[in-house]
């Protein structure tokens, strides 16, 4: 077994921000194992220009950004090919690599930042046949993007998540028409103007209160059934894009001693981006599916200081822990514990997201007590926050952010 200042498993946005940074602060130990072929994440697979402003200040093509991004970490030890298959209590790695074969690895620290995946047919019900030409949208950038593969000619885009709209865009990129975009909610999920860019800039029509029946064809997709104002539609198309509806990586969590969170899918943290196991942080999308790399690359630098802080050994201790809840309409909330005496290392936020829109007070309450509240519009798949700083300092038992309907 190798030893290690620092493991870090992922070599995404979180991951490769969260290396450069504690090579920044002095810690030169490190090691990011990663199961791709190369460093950069996601963003490798989209090559339209969406990247950068938060990191960089300039904006850049996905597979631009994450050559960026690979640069800020030269003279770290980057291991590609390199799978994860488990991980143990005190900060122990197992991993394999098909030339070297299995390794064993600890950290003093151990950063999780896996990312998340896209939710595929397989998993979402739909019926009708099983033919070549569905996909999903990261399956679709690596056959445009890194393979040159035009995959299909006529496209209907399932989901309207801001993924959806890279996925359009990866089809445009690709000489690839998109016939329609269609969602079931009574509106799209991404940010209101998505669907504007769509309709007139791309001539994409976008079919909100719309559920997909079937997929028909034989050999290949040859179109796809759907409902809509109460009545069954055919539309042709040779290609199914199925998108969003992100889940975290946790395959190799599910199986392991640390403390997954119900509502989010991903490791419960405190915040201290601490895992159950101390030795265990975790930073990125693998907490919240599903944010942008900018949002990702943000928490791997704030996992870095606290993870320095633990090293050093002025991480303060957890003397007690309040537990977080949420409850309906309410999905998740991070960090999902709040270790005590309060404080952080950087600043945090409570972040949550919601499962349909309402309007009301949101509320955050401490042992029964009112510690801050608001009234707003909350709407599905938004990231939406409250502040630490009305949090006691001592003594709490308990925390719980709740949304009253009026």
């Amino acid at each position: 077994m190798s030893h290690h200042d620092v493991v870090i498993l992922g070599a995404g946005p979180a991951g490769l921000a969260a290396a450069a940074r504690l090579a920044a602060l002095g810690i030169k130990d490190i090691v990011v194992l990663d199961r791709e072929g190369e460093p950069g994440g996601v963003p490798r697979h989209c090559g339209h220009v969406a990247f950068g402003m938060r990191e960089f200040h300039r904006p850049l093509t996905g597979p631009a950004y994450a050559k960026r991004l690979a640069g800020t970490v030269a003279g770290i030890d980057i291991r590609t090919r390199t799978t994860v298959t488990a991980i143990e209590a005190g900060g122990r790695v197992r991993a394999v690599h098909p030339d070297s074969g299995p390794e064993s690895i600890s950290g003093r620290a151990v950063l999780i930042a896996f990312g998340v995946r896209e939710t595929p047919r397989s998993t979402r019900l739909v019926g009708g046949d099983r033919p070549v030409g569905v996909t999903t949208t990261g399956a679709l950038q690596q056959f445009v993007y890194l393979s040159r593969i035009r995959p299909f000619r006529r496209a209907v885009v399932v989901g309207s998540e801001l993924v959806a709209f890279s996925a359009l865009l990866t089809l445009r990129h690709g000489g690839i028409e998109a016939t329609a975009m269609i969602e079931e909610g009574p509106r799209i999920m991404a940010r209101r103007p998505a669907d504007w860019v769509a309709r007139l800039a791309l001539g994409v029509p976008v079919l909100t209160g719309t559920k997909l029946l079937a997929i028909r064809g034989l050999d290949r997709v040859e179109a796809v059934e759907i409902e809509r104002d109460g009545r069954r539609q055919t539309i042709p198309c040779d290609g199914v894009v199925f998108t969003g509806r992100f889940r975290p990586e946790t395959a190799i969590l599910a199986g392991s001693h640390l403390e997954i969170d119900p509502g989010s899918g991903g490791p419960a943290i405190d915040q201290h981006w601490r895992c159950s196991d101390p030795a265990f942080f975790a930073a990125g999308n693998l907490l919240h599916p599903v944010e942008t790399a900018g949002v990702a690359w943000a928490e791997g630098r704030a996992a870095a200081d606290a993870i320095a802080a633990f090293l050093a050994g002025m991480l303060p201790p957890a003397v007690s822990t309040a537990t977080v809840k949420v409850a309906a309409p309410l999905k998740y909330v991070y960090p999902q514990r709040f270790s005590l005496p309060a404080g952080t290392i950087s600043p945090l936020l409570f972040k949550f997201r919601t499962a349909k829109a309402a309007k009301g007070n949101l509320r955050l309450v401490g042992d029964g007590r009112e510690l801050w509240s608001r009234r707003m519009t909350i709407l599905p798949e938004r990231r939406l926050s409250l502040p630490l700083s009305r949090i006691p300092r001592a003594g709490l038992t308990s925390l719980s952010v709740e949304f009253e309907e009026t």
